[in-house]
């Protein structure tokens, strides 16, 4: 009687793992890490020209009354190049862009955007990501959105699809 028992417990196990891993994946809570610093003020940098036709970047350029966008990228990043023509959109429509270069060199950026269209008004290189996670960003790309006082609004984690820049011109304008 006690080994019909023992026959039946792989079976039971498996049957009460399957029904935890299926709540888990019906569960509706948010997947995506937000960084703790949207809504607070971004934190104070100075960067070195990451490119060699756009000027460094410093955090007091967002304290200038006016919004912008900083995207975080890397030459290397694949989904980074398949964003361009969404960042060229953006500053085609008026939407100052600046860009930090993670874990990269300057003549890698140059190449990067030569092949891929340049939307930055500048560019800062972050060789060791230090900028990126003070900002709590998580990988490349992700963007946010930065109001005239040097508070973040908004985080775009992951490409900017073609489909986000209508929500991310709206946003900009309203932080105007």
């Amino acid at each position: 009687m006690k080994s019909r028992w023992l026959l039946w417990l792989p079976l039971a196990l498996f049957a009460g793992l399957a029904v935890f891993f299926i709540g888990g994946l019906q569960n509706d809570a948010p997947r995506v890490v937000t960084s703790a610093l949207v809504g607070k003020p971004l934190p104070a940098f100075n960067l070195p020209a990451g490119a060699s036709d756009r000027p460094a970047l410093d955090s007091r350029e967002y304290t200038k009354g006016k919004p912008r966008l900083l995207n975080i990228f890397a030459s290397w990043c694949v989904p980074c190049a398949a964003e361009a023509p969404q960042l060229m959109a953006l500053a085609d429509a008026g939407v100052p862009v600046d860009g930090i270069a993670i874990r990269d060199a300057r003549a890698d950026v140059d190449d990067f955007l030569a092949r891929h269209g340049n939307p930055y008004a500048h560019i800062g290189l972050d060789a060791r990501s230090q900028v990126q996670i003070a900002l709590g960003s998580s990988g490349v790309p992700e963007t946010f959105l930065v109001d005239g006082e040097g508070r973040i609004l908004h985080q775009h984690i992951g490409d900017i699809r073609a489909e986000d820049v209508p929500g991310l011109i709206a946003k900009w304008k309203a932080a105007q």
